[in-house]
């Protein structure tokens, strides 16, 4: 199984630094990837990741009303 997690970087993606700075482990199956903000996350983007054989596609963003840019994570959510 392999799924493919796009964080955000100021929140979701320094959560899984910090994790990776205490020596936390996560599942080997999970691959992440670092983007500027989940709002710039497209529906062809999320489909081409699964024609290149992901399983699952876990996103992580910020908090609402804590976007860096402003709306991006109410963007992803609508999507």
């Amino acid at each position: 199984m392999k799924i493919i997690a796009f964080f955000c970087q100021w929140c979701a993606y320094r959560g899984a630094d910090l994790a990776g700075t205490l020596r936390l482990e996560y599942p080997h199956e999970i691959r992440i990837v670092k983007i500027p903000c989940t709002g710039g996350i497209s529906p062809h983007i999320l489909l081409k990741t699964f024609q290149m054989g992901a399983d699952g596609i876990l996103i992580g963003g910020c908090y609402p009303g804590e976007c860096h840019y402003e709306h991006g994570n109410l963007i992803a959510e609508k999507r």
